[in-house]
């Protein structure tokens, strides 16, 4: 099974301290951005090519988790 904190790193140093894929400057919110804008997969693929489909599901399942926690520390 993947996990997303293989994929997805926030270091203060890189675009101030955002989340991003592993190894980039690109954010998940940059993904999430574009994929909301309009944007296939295929595309932000072909726009990025060191990106992998692994890592945007890894945007995904980083969002997820995010939500969750969110979700969890309200509900408390």
């Amino acid at each position: 099974m993947m996990n997303y904190k293989d994929y997805i790193t926030i270091n203060p140093d890189i675009r101030s301290g955002k989340p991003c894929i592993k190894g980039t400057r690109i954010t998940v919110y940059d993904i999430l951005e574009y994929l909301a804008g309009g944007m296939s997969e295929k595309e932000i693929l072909d726009d990025f090519p060191n990106l992998s489909h692994e890592d945007i599901q890894m945007v995904f399942a980083f969002a997820a988790a995010r939500e969750h926690r969110l979700s969890s520390s309200m509900a408390a």
